[in-house]
């Protein structure tokens, strides 16, 4: 005899898996419309409840000043792009490589923009990015590895092109505001804010020269801001951000910034020129370290003179050997027109003071003995 049980068993045999699955499905969805109306009203019982907002007064003057020297300068700063090309080993077809970053400035309207001579050193192509994001291919048409400045030149229209305004260097006083516009670590745009910390610094270039008379800021500079441009309240370029003092590579509080003096006198050469003309004497000195070490503690040390240079005229003697292969020390020079000269960098700084053509009265140690010479500069 059929049971109840047994009927239903059957028809549960009959119903296939996936209608079974179905009407859960829809169980489920009827259970949770009929919810809906619970969860609203619970909804409507507690409002968002927002913070009132306060408004707040006139920004502080200094705060007014940084915007807007960022607003004037900001469409005059460049993002340099450094590229290297590279070969593919299996299809040898050749690639642009990002190689680092750097940040420049227009110099001009004719489209100059003046960045750091260690940002493009060692790139085989550069792009020049301005500040409404257009990309231009850039030529290096003039380098000044002593002073570590070059100048670039894009070809784009005078309408994109706006010059920064520049300032002088002369009158800088220790304490008072500035301001860095650059792309550090590649973040475009970025402004940071310090004050000249110190004046008269001195650091070395990549071909080992010294360069005279550095503005040390406060003014965070960090890999990528090298080459931009070192602002005073009144907008106005006053020096070139070019290196930093820190054990880590980043940011230590101590940056280091080319004068603008030095900046306007190096590119007027480049322009006129393609290359700076520095005066000199034709010779090679010897190292300090060499000086020393054969027991000339104050002086430059003469090794090498250009036989028809500056210094060969005016009858200046280079380190030698005799006849009997003995090494004779040429000239020890120690003054120059009555300005001490005890080491090369000493050397360096009291000619920059001068044109080529001018003339010098040189005192020199030879033998033991002071002489002076007299010798007009030629171009180094």
């Amino acid at each position: 005899m059929r049971t109840k049980k047994d009927s239903l068993q059957r028809m549960s045999d009959r119903v296939a898996p996936g209608a079974l699955d179905l009407t859960i499905a829809l169980l489920m969805i009827s259970l949770l419309l009929a919810a809906l109306p619970l969860l609203s009203a619970q909804t409507r019982q507690t409002p968002l409840s927002f913070r009132p907002v306060e408004a707040r007064g006139a920004l502080l003057p200094e705060e007014q000043r940084a915007i807007a020297v960022f607003q004037e300068v900001r469409a005059s700063v460049a993002y340099i792009t450094t590229l290297v090309y590279r070969r593919d080993l299996f299809t040898f077809n050749v690639f642009e490589i990002p190689q680092g970053t750097g940040t420049g400035f227009i110099w001009d309207d004719s489209g100059r923009i003046v960045t750091n001579f260690h940002v493009i050193s060692e790139a085989q192509d550069v792009q020049v990015t301005l500040s409404d994001q257009s990309v231009w291919k850039a030529r290096v048409v003039g380098r000044a590895p002593d002073k570590d400045l070059a100048l670039l030149r894009i070809e784009a229209p005078r309408e994109k092109l706006r010059p920064i305004r520049i300032g002088t260097s002369a009158n800088l006083r220790v304490g008072q505001s500035v301001y860095a516009i650059g792309n550090p670590f590649g973040l475009d745009q970025t402004l940071t804010t310090g004050i000249i910390s110190a004046l008269g610094r001195q650091i070395e270039s990549l071909t080992r020269r010294p360069i005279q008379g550095v503005i040390q800021t406060d003014a965070a500079i960090n890999p990528g801001n090298s080459g931009g441009p070192l602002l005073d309240s009144a907008g106005l370029c006053i020096g070139v951000n070019t290196a930093i003092y820190s054990p880590s590579g980043a940011y230590a509080g101590v940056g280091f910034v080319v004068p603008i003096d030095t900046v306007n006198r190096i590119i007027s050469q480049l322009i006129a020129y393609g290359k700076v003309i520095q005066p000199g004497l034709g010779i090679q000195p010897a190292e300090d370290s060499v000086a020393r070490q054969v027991g000339i503690e104050e002086g430059v040390l003469v090794l090498d003179v250009d036989r028809r240079g500056a210094a060969s005229v005016a009858g200046m003697m280079p380190t030698r050997y005799d006849d009997e292969g003995n090494v004779v020390l040429g000239d020890i020079i120690v003054a120059i027109d009555g300005k001490v000269v005890k080491t090369s960098d000493d050397l360096f700084k009291i000619l920059e003071g001068y044109n080529v053509g001018d003339e010098v009265r040189v005192d020199v140690i030879r033998g033991g003995r002071k002489r002076t010479l007299t010798a007009r500069l030629q171009e180094d």
